[in-house]
């Protein structure tokens, strides 16, 4: 087989920067979503040119205030005291209005789902990145896109992207979700086939992947959530017949072993 190597997704590297943003708007977008809309003279030279960028996160302990590091030439410098958990987030980043917004999904226990729960406007919060983006050509005939919650902020990015195209390729997306009710965070885009799998079981999603009829010519293959899943998942397009440049599988997160 052929491989056109000029269409091959490209990486672009970004200006690291660490930014203290402030709470705008605090939204309910989904069933299973809320929606943090951030700004600030610190978002200014902002950019993102990939659909599943990773915007790093941070979330000091209640009552403290988290110094942003500083990037330098000998590498960034962290200021003195804790350093607060961090999570990874797809930007969703409007220009126009020059805000970003953060999805987060809800669960108990999660302390960034836990945060954005009670966040606020005025709130602040800090980010850093995305250090780098993936830039994968739109114009790909046949794309198809699996994912869990973890990833529905990124394939709702792409997807939005995709609709404003003259002619829109040839899209299924495969989406597993514990609850029906979070189907709603997709439900604006039409022309589109979307499946969804509901309870997380992924041999079902696995055997659905089997039936589906890839183009060998002109594709692009995006897997995504929890890591042996996606794994598990991706291992079927592991073979000559696939072009690994126009596959990408990618770890979102990983199921914590159980307590003894």
């Amino acid at each position: 087989m052929t491989k056109n190597t000029s269409r091959y997704p490209q990486r672009v590297r970004n200006e690291l920067r660490f930014r203290e943003l402030t709470v705008l708007r605090v939204e309910r977008v989904s069933a299973g979503f809320q929606r943090i809309v951030l700004g600030g003279d610190a978002l200014d030279g902002f950019s993102s040119h990939g659909f599943d960028d990773h915007t790093k996160v941070f979330f000091p302990e209640p009552g403290c205030h988290f110094v942003p590091p500083v990037v330098t030439d000998e590498g960034i410098v962290w200021a003195d005291g804790v350093r607060p958990l961090s999570r990874d987030y797809t930007p969703l980043y409007d220009e126009a209005r020059h805000e970003l917004a953060l999805d987060f999904y809800m669960h108990d226990g999660g302390v960034a789902s836990t945060w954005a729960m009670n966040a606020g406007e005025g709130d602040k919060l800090t980010i850093g990145g995305p250090r780098g983006s993936l830039v994968v050509p739109e114009d790909y005939a046949y794309q198809v896109y699996v994912c869990d919650e973890s990833g529905m902020p990124a394939l709702r990015r792409r997807l939005e992207s995709l609709s404003r195209l003259a002619v829109r390729p040839n899209v299924t997306a495969l989406v597993s979700v514990q609850d029906a009710a979070y189907q709603d965070y997709l439900a604006h885009l039409d022309g589109f086939t979307i499946e969804w799998f509901i309870g997380h079981d992924a041999q079902v999603v696995n055997e659905r992947l089997s039936r589906l009829a890839v183009s060998t010519d002109d594709y692009y293959i995006w897997i995504t959530g929890e890591g042996k899943v996606v794994k598990n998942l991706s291992a079927r397009f592991e073979t000559e017949a696939f072009d690994p440049q126009r596959v990408r599988a990618a770890a979102y997160w990983h199921q914590r072993k159980a307590a003894d």
